[in-house]
């Protein structure tokens, strides 16, 4: 039994941060149901994936949100529930009629996860936003970036992802943690804004002490150290590069065949860009999977950058089993590992309200109230 076994949590449906957050309990037990809409009300980007790792491990309804009867499935549904995720903007379920405040009057115990990109207050909280926005106005996307360049966002992981499933998610644990004193819900006001900003801690602290400027792209992390750097290979392929310590870049110079008295001295940031260079033409003159040969056993913090379609077969990531192949998808495995109570990914969701019925059983609903809400098209 996983470590959220007997938690039953709502998941209303949304894109990204939500899924991810519903997956990651799902993982470690918890009993996860998405509240999907019609299929003929779905957006076509919603449809894309019909094989949805985000979804695997959970369970699914699919009710009309637009009609009067829809509240009674959901009522019912947050009664018998520990956790509440609204992907929505804020204001949109207190509209619907079920915002923390009515949906804590029908179960005190419920936690109430609230998943927004601005959070649920400021000037900002009622603008549609994706990632890329939310971790501008944080600071966080600026980080990313070579001298001179514009800011490159790090796909959707930092904002969506971490920022906010990642946080929705430890935010549900805590708030679980804190009941299991208490006997009372709460609360969760999870905004991607908010995990970017936290997730960019340690640079505050740097720019506090002058340990780093604001001249991105020149920093020892932000791609200005040469021995904090990525380097393409004569395969035109790429290592990644992480000799801070001085005994890992003595390793790194050993394995180039690289001179140390003939560069300047490793921390002088003035003759960074000469020794970049220098590295730079080394590194091409071998292939990524040389390197790879060269620097395998030992400390130089040297590590090819694997493609998706090449991470789940490295030797490392297969013995550890970090990827899965579940209904033919591969992806990542549960993460992080327990030892008693470890995370499983073993059902790949079905198709999306193809367990309306079974779930609406489970409620209490009978027979003839299931074919009165067909009939109506409220659930489908």
């Amino acid at each position: 039994m996983g470590p959220l076994s007997g938690i039953k949590v709502v998941e209303m449906a949304g894109l990204a941060p939500s899924p991810y957050c519903g997956m990651i309990l799902a993982d470690f037990g918890a009993n996860v149901v998405v509240v999907d809409r019609l299929e003929r009300d779905m957006q076509a980007i919603s449809n894309l994936m019909s094989r949805n790792p985000l979804d695997r491990g959970k369970r699914s309804v699919r009710i009309d949100l637009k009609t009067n009867d829809w509240i009674g499935i959901i009522k019912r549904m947050i009664q018998l529930s520990d956790v509440f995720v609204d992907p929505y903007r804020p204001g949109v379920m207190e509209k619907l009629g079920l915002g923390p405040d009515a949906a804590s009057r029908l179960n005190p115990r419920l936690i109430y996860a609230r998943l927004t990109g601005w959070g649920q207050n400021g000037p900002y909280a009622s603008m549609a936003g994706h990632d890329i926005n939310y971790i501008a106005l944080s600071g966080a996307l600026s980080l990313f970036r070579n001298k001179g360049e514009k800011p490159l966002p790090p796909c959707n992981i930092l904002g969506d992802f971490a920022g906010g499933g990642m946080l929705c998610t430890m935010g549900i644990l805590l708030a679980l943690v804190e009941r299991s004193r208490s006997g009372k819900g709460q609360i969760i006001d999870a905004a991607m804004l908010d995990g970017a900003a936290n997730l960019s801690t340690l640079f505050w602290g740097l720019l506090a002490n002058r340990l780093m400027d604001l001249e991105i792209g020149t920093n020892m992390l932000d791609s200005g150290a040469p021995y904090y750097q990525t380097y393409e290979t004569s395969d035109q392929k790429f290592v990644a590069v992480g000799a801070i310590e001085d005994k890992f870049y003595d390793e790194l110079l050993k394995g180039l065949n690289v001179d140390p008295y003939g560069l300047p001295q490793q921390y002088d940031q003035t003759k960074w860009p000469e020794m970049k260079k220098v590295f730079t033409e080394v590194f091409k003159t071998k292939t990524r999977d040389e390197w790879v040969a060269i620097f395998d056993g030992t400390d130089a913090c040297v590590a090819p950058v694997l493609e998706l379609d090449e991470a789940a077969e490295h030797a490392h990531n297969s013995e550890r089993n970090v990827f899965i192949k579940l209904g033919g998808v591969l992806q990542p495995a549960p993460a992080p590992r327990l030892s008693r109570s470890p995370g499983r990914a073993e059902r790949l969701a079905k198709p999306k309200g193809s367990e309306t019925q079974e779930l609406l059983r489970e409620l209490g609903f009978s027979s003839e109230d299931i074919r009165a809400l067909s009939r109506k098209n409220v659930v489908e």
